[in-house]
């Protein structure tokens, strides 16, 4: 499988960006789409999912209300709307299939692609 994020770049706090991640590739094993993201000098973080077959969704907490996750199944893409951003989404953000492990979602394969940077400036 093959994971493209983009569409990241600079905002400022307040502003909305929209990710678009596109699967293409062996897509047997992305029946949940995940959106990660990691800050500069912290550990990747789970930020939401997104099922390909219901659209059901998942957050977390500090980006519910925000973040809106949608998919686009013709087109195997995957978005993120961030809204009313902040500085302290300043991130990389990544696509990956995740799968639901010890309550949580987890990246499914040892493969991020290239993820897309996001800075919010204050």
């Amino acid at each position: 499988v093959q994971l493209q994020a983009s569409g990241g770049g600079l905002v400022q706090a307040g502003d909305s960006l929209r990710l678009s991640c596109v699967v293409s590739g062996r897509t047997f094993n992305t029946y949940v789409m995940g959106w990660f993201r990691q800050a500069p000098g912290k550990e990747r973080e789970f930020v939401g999912a997104i099922s390909w077959s219901t659209g059901n969704t998942d957050y977390i907490d500090s980006v519910k209300g925000r973040f809106i996750i949608s998919r686009d199944n013709r087109k195997n893409t995957v978005y993120l709307q961030m809204n009313s951003l902040t500085p302290e989404d300043t991130a990389v953000y990544y696509c990956a299939p995740v799968v639901a492990r010890s309550n949580t979602w987890q990246a499914a394969l040892d493969y991020w692609g290239q993820g897309t940077l996001v800075t919010v400036s204050s």
